[in-house]
């Protein structure tokens, strides 16, 4: 270094392609010495910036590089509040990084600002908080005209963010100040309660239910309350901790109508809902504002475990409809929840062939989203009509011939009770459309029933082979003129 040092033409500012220097290089490995041979030179620039705007005092105050900052905070040429590309100073990057003793180094300044903000409105503070740097967060709280609740460019506090990671020494001692306001909300109205309710942060609920200022009940901007969050996301601890609160509603909606049951029962969380059918004050059956009740919601998604806990009710109806007339077995049946529709056509006070406001029945459903299992079990039922037409007058048989669904088709054709040239009200058959969509196996399956028409015209005079040899499907064609009764003059 003394033979660089003494080189007239080595250039201690040149910079390596990522924009950094010698001196900075230097710095965040933590060489000292070398960092003091570059100081001494009057040509030096320790100031100066890589790519993202970082100076060497700002890399090293985040790595926590002690005796590197001391040399460079005494420079009259080092800006200790120059900020990178996002806003961050060096305080910051202490902060953020957990280094107590440069953050203790750099408050020592009468110069540092320690409210700066950087682009996104957050403190030194807020930073070492949301990364749960209990010393730093003391150092701070510590320091004269620090603003311990100074909220982000979101409405977020130190203490938000403390109790959104769980961390609840620093809550802890956010909470021991006076000028702390535990309530305060964020842009969506959420506050440090309902994040850690969330996230399910049992201690820091704890924490913050002990303040008698705490509000366990409030509701952000779309009406959900820490109960709900954590009833949502199956958080049983938290659940029973603001549940041993008075001043909590368990039954509280949200917006769109939905209880802390109707999420939880979505969510499969049965711990939860167990807990909340517990309670005298909550009502089991509550249709939403789309008119579901906690069991559609369940049956929906599948929530087997926690069907059986609704359905275990007395006061639960098993087959409510909902603002378009579908049941729990009709959203089981068209999302194939084999196990749901088990337990409701286990149910005398189910109908299984409830049609909705559109005429679709639970089959019809199943048979159109091609769920095999759950068609085998309602065609199990001898009260079960599969030839129900929907209002545009079409069949589970024409839905599935549609899709191509060869399987269900075949289980249809199978039956007596399936009319395989029912048209619909544009004088469409199963066998047009399967023909219209190319669909060469369910056209094949249809052809071998001898009852079918092949050449049974729409209302518009077009038969399965004239759609066919519209639409180009060559294989469906062949099918069709193959079948001795089809008309070729009308192709």
């Amino acid at each position: 270094m003394n033979m660089v040092r003494g080189r007239r033409c080595a250039d201690p500012n040149r910079l390596d392609k990522y924009g950094q220097t010698a001196i900075l290089l230097a710095a965040e490995e933590g060489h000292e010495g070398v960092v003091k041979l570059l100081l001494g030179r009057k040509d030096v620039k320790p100031d100066t910036a890589d790519g993202y705007g970082r100076t060497p005092l700002f890399r090293t105050s985040g790595l926590g590089r002690e005796g590197v900052v001391n040399l460079l905070v005494v420079r009259e040429d080092v800006n200790i509040h120059r900020p990178d590309k996002n806003g961050e100073t060096p305080l910051m990057s202490a902060a953020e990084g957990g280094s107590e003793r440069v953050v203790g180094l750099l408050l020592e300044r009468k110069d540092i600002n320690p409210n700066t903000c950087n682009k996104t409105g957050q403190t030194p503070l807020s930073l070492a908080s949301k990364k749960g740097h209990d010393g730093v967060v003391k150092l701070f709280l510590g320091r004269e005209g620090v603003s311990p609740d100074k909220p982000d460019s979101s409405g977020r506090t130190p203490l938000f963010w403390a109790a959104t990671y769980g961390y609840d020494g620093v809550v802890k001692l956010l909470l021991g100040r006076e000028d702390v306001n535990p309530n305060m909300p964020d842009g969506g109205g959420q506050t440090p309660l309902s994040r850690a309710a969330t996230n399910g942060y049992d201690r820091v609920v704890k924490l913050l239910l002990g303040r008698g200022d705490v509000n366990p009940d409030v509701s952000d901007s779309s009406g959900r309350t820490p109960l709900l969050w954590a009833a949502w996301n199956g958080r049983d601890g938290v659940v029973k901790l603001l549940l041993g609160q008075e001043d909590v509603n368990p039954d509280m909606p949200d917006s769109s109508g939905r209880t802390p049951l109707s999420w939880a029962a979505t969510s499969g969380c049965d711990g939860v809902v167990k807990l909340l059918l517990e309670r005298e004050d909550v009502s089991p059956d509550m249709p939403d504002s789309s008119g579901r009740t906690p069991l559609s919601r369940a049956a929906t998604n599948g929530r087997d475990r926690v069907m059986k806990l609704l359905l275990g009710r007395e006061d639960v109806n098993p087959d409510m409809p909902d603002r378009r007339d579908r049941t729990p077995l009709s959203w089981a049946a068209e999302n194939g929840r084999d196990k749901v529709v088990k337990l409701l056509l286990g149910r005398e006070d189910v109908n299984p062939n409830m049609p909705d406001r559109s005429g679709r029945t639970p089959f019809l459903w199943a048979a159109t989203n091609r769920r095999d299992g759950v068609v085998k079990l309602l065609l199990g039922r001898e009260d079960v009509n599969p030839d129900i037409p929907d209002r545009s007058g079409r069949t589970p048989l024409f839905w599935a011939a549609t899709s191509g669904y060869d399987g269900v088709v075949k289980l249809l054709l199978g039956r007596e009770d399936v009319n395989p040239n029912t048209p619909d009200r544009g004088g469409e058959t199963p066998l047009s459309w399967a023909a219209t969509h190319g669909r060469d196996g369910v056209v094949k399956l249809l052809l071998e029933r001898e009852d079918i028409n092949p050449d049974m015209p729409d209302i518009f005079g077009q038969t399965p082979l004239w759609l066919a040899s519209k639409n180009r499907h060559k294989g469906v064609v062949k099918l069709l003129q193959a079948r001795k009764s089809a008309n070729p003059s009308t192709a």
